[in-house]
């Protein structure tokens, strides 16, 4: 039987509203698993799975095991650029999010799926490396290394094209992917992405040659998570 999954495209959001929103549903998630604990399987109530799509002003977020070093701006020069930043509470390091690019963040309790990180992380990239194809653009991973890479068997050449981070408590997930569609990479300048000094990072327009139309594309990588982890989008 697929898995219910409820799917909501919040169109431009600020990132603090949006890691509060994921906050509320994350926590309630969290807490009624743990009054499950105390019940009858037949009062136990089941969690409820949820997907966001957004796109967030120029931020610069941070990941709890980061290093402060990879942003390479101060509070001026990010006002200069129009740019946030916050310190939160995924794993990973510094990344960017800002306009013309997908972000999504599943709030899914894994114990409906897969009780495997990794095996997670691989699923989300797997979606949007099937995205990729749909537009003839072959994309892949590099060992130890995660997010969805663009020539990642040639070390001179390879770029990251997606970028991944998440938080998990009681196989509940938060936080997720950046897929970059139309991004703007001079915004990138402003970091060490990752923490990785000797990898670039692209967009599927600059791959193209062509703006993307993003509704488009957030349709198909719909189809594909829902294809990947077998989900039935409600509302």
């Amino acid at each position: 039987m697929k898995k219910p999954v409820v799917f909501r495209d919040l169109g431009h959001m600020d990132y603090k509203a949006c890691w509060d929103l994921q906050e509320t549903y994350f926590n309630a998630a969290v807490q009624q698993k743990l009054d499950n604990r105390n019940k009858t399987p037949e009062e136990q109530v089941v969690t409820t799975d949820h997907l966001f799509f957004v796109e967030h002003p120029h931020v610069y977020t941070l990941g709890k095991s980061g290093d402060m070093a990879n942003l390479l701006l101060d509070d001026e020069a990010l006002a200069k650029v129009d740019a946030r930043f916050y310190a939160i509470n995924r794993g990973g390091d510094i990344t960017y999010h800002g306009p013309g690019q997908i972000v999504g963040y599943p709030i899914f309790d894994l114990d409906h799926f897969f009780s495997d990180i990794h095996k997670y992380l691989r699923y989300l990239e797997e979606a949007i490396i099937l995205t990729l194809a749909d537009y003839s653009i072959q994309a892949g991973r590099i060992e130890g290394l995660t997010g969805v890479w663009l020539d990642e068997s040639n070390p001179a050449k390879a770029r990251k094209i997606a970028a991944l981070g998440v938080k998990c408590s009681r196989w509940v997930t938060m936080h997720g992917f950046a897929f970059n569609v139309n991004a703007d990479l001079s915004y990138f300048k402003n970091i060490i992405p990752c923490g990785i000094t000797d990898k670039a990072v692209t967009s599927m327009h600059l791959e193209l040659g062509r703006t993307l139309d993003m509704d488009e594309v957030k349709s198909r990588l719909q189809n594909h998570i829902a294809e990947v982890f077998d989900i039935a989008w409600t509302t």
